[in-house]
């Protein structure tokens, strides 16, 4: 499977690298800005109760029942190595599906689904955080912040080991 950067790029030679659009949905964790295309997302749910797996990896919070079925919760605080939550933050879940299971993003807050010009894509800053580079695919600047851009199968590639 080819990655979400490779893909970016070919889509943006393939269209003349303008007039096409990235959609994206916009989540915040600890008040930094990132967008998810708006194809891997598969629900978007406020606060529930999740339940702890015993000898899981530590990115993993736990269990969640959606609709029937139970989804892995995966803290993305953790995953990126950002400060954890207190008991009293609210919090959300991004669900997606990764290798055709479904698994729940727990998140601060979730943004606008936003049109982002593909021309406004940039590569990873040098800069930025090495864990983070490991998940990104990109950036674009928004109105003096910075959106990065998550690759889906990279942020969850360590649920496969």
């Amino acid at each position: 499977m080819a990655s979400m950067e490779s893909a970016h790029v070919d889509k943006r030679a393939a269209n003349g690298a303008s007039g096409r659009e990235t959609h994206v949905i916009t989540m915040t964790i600890c008040d930094q800005l990132f967008g998810i295309p708006t194809e891997q997302v598969q629900d978007v749910h406020g606060m529930a109760d999740i339940t702890p797996i015993p000898l899981a990896r530590s990115e993993i919070a736990g269990a969640l029942n959606i609709r029937g079925k139970i989804v892995t919760a995966v803290d993305l605080r953790h995953r990126l190595s950002l400060p954890p939550r207190s008991d009293e933050d609210r919090y959300m879940s991004v669900v997606v599906d990764y290798r055709g299971d479904l698994y729940s993003l727990i998140i601060d807050a979730i943004g606008d689904v936003m049109s982002l010009p593909d021309d406004q894509f940039e590569k990873n800053p040098p800069t930025l955080d090495a864990n983070w580079r490991e998940v990104a695919v990109g950036v674009y600047r928004l109105d003096n912040r910075l959106m990065v851009m998550t690759n889906v199968d990279n942020l969850l590639a360590f649920t496969a080991n």
